[in-house]
């Protein structure tokens, strides 16, 4: 006969394995919320898809955000080819276009979130609205987000962004009233232009903002522009550490809900970034600011 009784040193060396076990999987757990995926943005590349994707992987990105080429079937093809030899990640940029009436903005804006939903995107960043719509207009555009999201199982945040719906705190609030389903891709240089400060003494009015963010735009902007010619001088630490303050408070509300954080390093490129006159010569490289404001963003939080 077996015996399955189990012995007292037995009884004893359990609680110590579950322990042990415990201790085994924490960093597992650490790891899967304590983390950041980084995107680097398109714009102002002056590569073709393919390359510009090789130096994207190269330089540490999970993935690439991007408006789609959406009348070139050939280069259509030529990004989806270049995000499968790279294994890189997507993030559709969409955009309502303003200069048509209502109802046919809104079917382009249609069109181009399915346009997206087949190049199998990540999530789809809007820059929706428009500063002189009505709230009634721009609220048809977030209704159909919302429709085209839960058709597609896709998620489309809405970009904080001058001239659009969010060119404001206050205005952002007020239409993050009217839905609680409304989440933000939080670009706050826009802003930092917009209220001609660094939002100093605003942390209350940033509260739900921060709340409903899911995905970071990271540019440094200032007093009277949204982009500092370059992240890297000292004279910009003051507004550097005031983005980096938000952006790591956004990031640890994303990690208490077991989430990965998304950034996009967005840096824009000469004409955005200050040039010199007479030449045009942009001051300093979009590509290396944006490489240092993701090391900078890893460093704060103790990344790798």
């Amino acid at each position: 006969m077996s015996r399955l009784i189990k012995s007292p040193s037995t009884k004893r060396e359990l609680p110590i394995m579950l322990l042990i076990a415990l201790f085994l999987l924490i960093p597992v757990f650490a790891t899967s919320q304590n983390n950041i995926e980084f995107y680097q943005t398109s714009w102002g590349k002056d590569t073709n898809f393919s390359e510009f994707c090789k130096q994207a992987k190269k330089d540490g990105y999970v993935g690439i955000e991007t408006r789609l080429p959406e009348s070139n079937k050939t280069e259509q093809e030529e990004l989806k080819k270049a995000l499968k030899d790279t294994n890189l990640k997507l993030i559709v940029q969409a955009y309502v276009n303003t200069n048509v009436p209502i109802d046919e903005a809104l079917l382009l804006y249609e069109e181009l979130i399915e346009l997206a939903v087949s190049f199998n995107a990540e999530m789809i960043n809007s820059h929706t609205g428009h500063d002189f719509f009505s709230v009634e207009d721009n609220m048809k555009f977030i209704n159909l987000a919302k429709q085209l999201s839960e058709k597609h199982h896709i998620p489309i945040y809405h970009e904080t962004h001058r001239s659009r719906m969010n060119y404001s705190v206050p205005v952002t609030n007020h239409y993050l009233s009217l839905d609680d389903q409304f989440m933000l891709t939080l670009d706050i240089s826009h802003w930092m232009v917009v209220h001609e400060s660094l939002l100093e003494g605003k942390d209350d009015f940033l509260t739900e903002i921060l709340d409903r963010t899911r995905l970071i735009h990271a540019r440094v902007g200032h007093y009277e522009g949204p982009q500092v010619n370059d992240p890297r001088a000292p004279e910009w630490k003051k507004a550097v550490d005031r983005h980096m303050d938000i952006w790591e408070e956004i990031i640890r509300k994303t990690w208490s809900r077991g989430e990965t954080m998304k950034i996009t390093t967005e840096f824009g490129p000469a004409g955005y970034l200050p040039t010199l006159p007479y030449t045009q010569q942009p001051v300093s490289d979009q590509w290396e600011a944006n490489l240092f404001i993701m090391k900078a963003i890893k460093e704060r939080m103790k990344i790798d």
